[in-house]
Formats: C-alpha cells, structure tokens, sequence
C-alpha cells in the first residue's frame, strides 16, 4: 500500500511546490526590495549614471529596488583579470534596469551570470557567404547577449557608455534589450507585448523603420541610428533602444510612430526625464 501511494505524495508536493514558487518568489523580492538600500551603492548610480539625477523620485526608487533584486539573482564573474567590485555590479545593473522600469518584470528570467572583461574582447564567429559556403573570422565585440543564461560586457566600453549618456550608444542597454527579446525565443525584434499593444503595428512600424536604416547603410546616408542596426531586426531593436533612453528628443521628432511603440513597450517616456 505504501509503495503505491508514495508516488502519489511525491506528485502532490511536486505540483504543490510548482503551484508556490512564484509566490514564494515574489515574497523574496518583496523583502528585498524592502531593504535600505546602501548609502555606498547610491553614491556609485550619482557618479556613474548620469540621467539618475534627472529621473523623477518615483522612478529613482523604482530603480533602486530593482536593482537590489538584480544583484541577488544575478551572478557577476571576472574575466581577463577583472575582479568584481560594487562599481561594477551597480553601473551594470542600474542600466539594465532601466528596461524594466513601470512594467510587469520576471527581471531576466532566462540570465543567470553576467561575464565582465577589461575592454572589447575577440570571439571567432562563423559566417555565410552570399554563395552558402561558410568560413570563419574574429570579429572585436563590446558586448553580446547569449540565450541559454549568459551577457558578456566589457567594462571599458560599459563605463564610457554610461558616462556619455546621450550619444544614443550604450552596450549595457543593447545587450539586455537583446535578453527582453529572447524571452520568448530567438531574438528576432519582436519581444513579448503587454496586452493592448498590436504586434501587427509593432511589426509594421518596426518593419518600414528598419528597411530605412538598411537603405541609409547601403547608401551612406546619415542616420540617427547606428548601421549595426541594419544587420538584422534584433539587432535594429536593441540599437533603438539604445536611442531611445539616450536621445529621445531627436528619436520623437525624425521617428514618431517608432518612439510611439517603445514608450509603450518600456512604459516610460524619457522625454519627461
């Protein structure tokens, strides 16, 4: 008899115990969020990330909460002799949870370990020629997003981003628009809608913007956004977003229907800041 029940019992805590966790999960993030946060980390968001200061005090808050969750869910590990200090794990997380401001947030789910390097590292990458033959280059990265857990940052390239907070560029915000987009899969430049936006607008928007900016980087044209936007949509919607935080003003008055889709998508309007 207790042979046969015994599954049974295990079953019943295991559906108990998956029916919890999110609850359980919340509570944790509830007692941390409501944990002072250190005068020390709040001294690091003042001289690191400048558009803190311009933020109103509901959002600074909201900021600050997240990112205490970050950092107890997140792990940060060295690369190439980088140690791992506050300044590092509070610049980078201050800016990856700018995204995640007035919206419904899971804080990453699939990211597990943040990879810091000194500067730009060199990865080897395979290719595809037009003829379908494949071949293999090195190619200089300052950051890169993968989807199963894992954003590789360089420091030098994270700090000069965060110090210039309005040239539309900003690794930090690129890799982890990227992680928004893989969510639900593949990054592709369509992440997961709240109820009430159209992914048909989004697509739509999205989709005339980017054979834009593919024209502009065939052509040599000026354009707001940087051409590694034109190497793909997922590429395009990190690099916008990257614009979006970064010189929102410009991004409204030449692309108002694109900044219209992302204010809806990030809940906030940078143009208030």
């Amino acid at each position: 008899m207790l042979s046969f029940l015994l599954p049974i019992f295990i079953g019943l805590i295991l559906v108990a115990y998956l029916a919890g966790k999110p609850y359980w999960l919340e509570h944790k993030r509830r007692l941390i969020k409501a944990k002072p946060f250190k005068k020390t980390w709040r001294k690091i968001i003042q001289q690191r990330i400048p558009y803190f200061r311009k933020m109103p005090a509901d959002l600074q808050l909201q900021l600050k909460q997240h990112i205490q969750v970050f950092l107890a869910e997140k792990e940060f590990v060295g690369c190439n002799g980088v140690e791992i200090t506050d300044e590092i794990k509070i610049t980078i997380a201050a800016q990856a949870c700018l995204l995640l401001l007035n919206r419904k947030t899971n804080y990453y789910p699939k990211l597990k370990t943040i990879l810091v390097y000194p500067s730009a590292f060199v990865k080897q990458q395979q290719n595809r020629h037009i003829d379908g033959v494949q071949f293999s280059q090195k190619v200089v990265l300052a950051g890169e997003s993968w989807d199963f857990g894992k954003i590789v940052l360089s420091w030098q390239d994270t700090l000069i981003g965060a110090q210039i907070p309005d040239d539309g560029r900003n690794v930090v915000i690129h890799e982890f628009a990227h992680q928004l987009d893989q969510e639900n899969g593949r990054a592709n430049g369509a992440p997961i809608l709240e109820a009430g936006q159209s992914y048909q607008c989004w697509s739509d928007v999205f989709s005339k913007q980017f054979e834009i900016l593919q024209h502009q980087a065939n052509a040599g044209a000026p354009s707001l956004f940087d051409y590694y936007g034109a190497t793909n949509p997922a590429e395009f919607f990190a690099v916008a977003s990257e614009v979006f935080f970064e010189q929102s003003r410009q991004f409204n008055h030449e692309y108002p229907q694109l900044y219209r889709q992302l204010t809806q998508y990030y809940k906030v309007n940078p143009l208030q800041w």
